[in-house]
C-alpha cells in the first residue's frame, strides 16, 4: 500500500519543478500562479498575484472556469512545501494541461529565501 509520501515522490518524478532561484522568472512567464493551500494558509500569506484554488477543489474549479480551462495555459503551482503542488501538477497533466510547473519547496522555500509575500488585511471597524 502506498503512503502519501510515496504518492508525492511518484508525482515529483512526473512533473517539472522549478528551483526557488528560478521561481520569479517562471512566475513572470506564467499565465497563472496557483496557490493550492487551504484558505487559512492563503490568508496568512501568499505570493503576489496568486490565485487561490485549494487542492481539494482544483480539478472542479479548472473544469468550470473558462479563464482557466485552456490547456495551453502556462501554470505555476505552489503549496506549503511542495507535496500538494506536485500532486496538483500531476492532476493538471492528466487533465491535458501542457505547461505545468511546481515551485520546489513551496511557500516555505519562498519565505526562507526572503522573497516578498502578501498578507490579507482585515478591515478595521472603529
Amino acid at each position: 500500500m502506498k503512503t502519501a509520501h510515496d504518492l508525492v515522490v511518484d508525482a515529483k518524478a512526473r512533473i517539472e519543478e522549478v528551483a526557488i532561484e528560478e521561481a520569479d522568472l517562471a512566475i513572470q512567464h506564467a499565465d497563472v500562479l496557483l496557490d493550492v493551500r487551504e484558505a487559512d494558509e492563503y490568508a496568512a500569506g501568499h505570493l503576489s498575484g496568486a490565485v487561490h484554488v485549494p487542492r481539494g477543489i482544483l480539478e472542479f474549479k479548472l473544469s468550470n472556469d473558462a479563464a482557466l480551462s485552456s490547456r495551453d495555459l502556462k501554470v505555476v503551482l505552489y503549496c506549503k512545501t511542495g507535496g500538494r503542488a506536485a500532486l496538483a501538477a500531476v492532476s493538471l497533466q492528466d487533465m491535458g494541461y501542457l505547461h505545468v510547473k511546481s515551485i520546489t519547496g513551496g511557500f516555505d522555500a519562498w519565505v526562507g529565501a526572503q522573497k516578498p509575500i502578501v498578507v490579507a488585511q482585515l478591515p478595521r471597524f472603529e
